[in-house]
């Protein structure tokens, strides 16, 4: 049987964003694809993780052979010596046949063919976006480990152009696998649903919701600016902002005292899947004004839901949307306002009234 180390050292729970989620469904879905099918010959897989993975994603660990790195994660120097030195050893000790990196990076000391999943090239292509450090750390080394891996695995085609025409990536070497999305299921019960929307005060459709980190490149000013201006036309209207926070905490939460929206914004920070599940389900429209996305899972998230989306025109946000979604430019303040106006007027862009 083949065996296939997937090297998870970078996922750290809380920080990396939509990569956490894909990767977290995608190995889920391996282990429901062995349970469907206990026939099939399958790869055995067995995840290197650090000690925060392991404790935050305790079901995934023990479901799979899994080996814990002596490191938390947090400090990509330390991370990157890890990798380097004692997964690089531990890896060939464990008699793998190859090793799926799914940060988009492979150590330059290896002992075993690698395969990459590129998430995006936003810190070459962007490099203002990001401090100094870690623009020359992804500009050393992703192209490197790019060209260096057998196989290299993109979400969206937007993606697979800038691995060809940014790295110098062979085409023919990338693998394009669009993530799937987890059913929606028939969703939690009316007490459940109650408990989460009196807990932050919200009503059925009558909320904005935008779930992601505060990075800079997440553009949550423009939704501000935007949900502001909407408050003319909508007072009773909320906003809610989901997801970690990232660097750009402090001027998301100055801009929202500055617009005088303190009382009708719900800064969540991260909240529970079951939670988040219920927001979807309910709110009038799920926001998307990010100016760089390789990919865009919430997008899928919030459709499947039957909530209706309005995302920035960019990226791969243009095709997992499609015509299915809103599409505007990320920076147009009067053009977000007007669309998310327009979704907020008309039942007709949800598909599913009701999907309980």
């Amino acid at each position: 049987m083949t065996r296939v180390g997937m090297n998870l050292l970078w996922l750290v729970p809380g920080e990396v964003g939509g990569s956490e989620e894909y990767t977290v469904g995608l190995l889920r879905a391996y282990l429901q694809l062995n349970e469907a099918h206990p026939e099939a010959t399958v790869p055995e897989v067995v995840l290197y993780v650090n000690r925060r993975f392991a404790r935050e994603h305790q079901a995934l660990s023990s479901a799979f052979p899994t080996v814990v790195a002596p490191i938390e994660g947090s400090s990509r120097p330390w991370r990157v010596l890890i990798e380097f030195t004692w997964l690089a050893w531990r890896t060939r000790r464990d008699r793998l046949d190859a090793v799926h990196h799914g940060g988009g990076t492979m150590p330059a000391l290896r002992t075993l063919a690698g395969l990459v999943t590129l998430h995006d090239l936003q810190p070459i292509t962007h490099p203002e976006r990001f401090g100094l450090i870690k623009r020359l750390y992804i500009r050393t080394l992703v192209p490197r480990s790019l060209r260096a891996a057998r196989r290299v695995v993109c979400l969206a085609g937007f993606t697979a152009r800038d691995a060809v025409s940014v790295a110098g990536v062979d085409p023919e070497r990338i693998a394009l696998i669009p993530s799937g999305v987890d059913p929606a299921g028939p969703g939690p019960d009316p007490e459940r649903r109650a408990e989460v929307l009196g807990g932050l005060g919200l009503t059925d459709r009558g909320f904005i919701l935008y779930p992601a980190i505060t990075y800079e490149h997440k553009n949550h000013r423009t939704l501000l600016e935007a949900f502001a201006r909407l408050r003319n036309s909508h007072p009773d209207l909320r906003l809610v902002l989901t997801g970690g926070i990232g660097p750009g905490e402090p001027q998301v939460l100055s801009l929202i005292s500055e617009l005088g929206i303190q009382a009708s914004v719900h800064r969540t920070g991260r909240i529970p899947s079951e939670d988040l599940d219920v927001l979807y389900r309910t709110a009038a429209v799920m926001a998307f004004p990010s100016a760089y996305e390789g990919f865009g899972l919430p997008l899928l998230e919030a459709m499947v839901r039957g909530c209706p989306v309005v995302a920035s025109g960019v990226g791969g946000l243009v095709e997992v949307g499609g015509a299915a979604a809103v599409l505007v430019d990320p920076f147009d303040v009067d053009a977000w306002a007007d669309a998310l106006g327009s979704v907020l007027d008309d039942d007709g862009y949800r598909v599913y009234p009701e999907v309980w």
